[in-house]
């Protein structure tokens, strides 16, 4: 009969989790920004590039726009999913503002230091992705846009747009939804494509961008204020939407319910 073999001590493993209900660590700021920024420069890079595609494929304004809005609705659901375990894949300063906004009332959402840093970060990229998409087609890298957007129905269907962006990235934090958010949000502007009159910038920093390509996706420079402001009307009105919508129950004690 052999002697017994010394069993060997189980190798440890340090795998750390976090406990369920623990807030997760956060990543660094500087990595949550270069997401910021790389989402936003894919954005409109397939925004701009998409939209040079339909244009060089075809002459029907409708088909180019089907091109324009499938390319964008399958790139943004894929930005988020990728990118928004590690900043929230906003991508856009309006909803970083509606995030900030709700952190200042008790909420979950970016404190100043990092609305500071993400909306640069977006605005940078957004600019970089249009350029980026100039350079794939051949186009100039820098031209100004020469597509006038700035009729009163236009700028009402950002406002349009943009609250309901708003209304449903707030509304799926508040119900805690968001795992649906890559495919949710990506509908919504898949879908505001087509139902708002101005195919549905909602995104301060993409409409930034977009002024610097003279394309299919461009918007003149002196568009851009009219846009932005409404875009940041949006954000309000979207947050009062959310206010109501989402109104905190009292309990027969008077208490608030969840």
């Amino acid at each position: 009969m052999t002697a017994p073999q010394p069993v060997s001590a189980p190798i440890s493993v340090d795998v750390r989790q976090t406990a369920p209900g623990a807030t997760p660590p956060r990543t660094p700021l500087i990595a949550r920004a270069a997401a910021e920024l790389v989402g936003a420069a894919a954005l409109v890079a397939i925004v701009v590039g998409s939209g040079i595609q339909a244009a060089k494929l075809t002459q029907d304004v409708a088909l180019q726009l089907l091109a324009n809005s499938t390319a964008t609705v399958f790139g943004l659901g894929v930005l988020i999913a990728l990118l928004g375990p590690v900043s929230g894949a906003h991508f856009n300063p309006a909803v970083t503002l509606a995030e900030w906004w709700t952190a200042r009332r008790g909420g979950a959402g970016v404190n100043a230091r990092e609305l500071a840093v993400y909306v640069p970060s977006q605005m940078v990229g957004a600019i970089a992705g249009a350029i980026l998409a100039d350079a794939m087609f051949g186009e100039p890298l820098v031209k100004w846009s020469t597509h006038d957007r700035s009729a009163g129905n236009l700028l009402l269907g950002e406002v349009v747009a943009t609250a309901g962006l708003i209304l449903l990235i707030v509304g799926l934090a508040k119900t805690d939804r968001l795992r649906f958010a890559p495919v949710a949000v990506a509908s919504y502007i898949g879908a505001a494509y087509w139902f708002t009159s101005s195919t549905s910038f909602a995104n301060p920093a993409v409409t930034i961008g977009r002024a610097f390509t003279d394309t299919f996706a461009g918007i003149a420079p002196g568009s851009v204020p009219g846009f932005v402001g409404m875009q940041l009307l949006g954000v309000i009105v979207g947050l009062a939407l959310v206010a109501v919508i989402f109104m905190r129950g009292k309990t027969d004690t008077g208490s608030t319910s969840a």
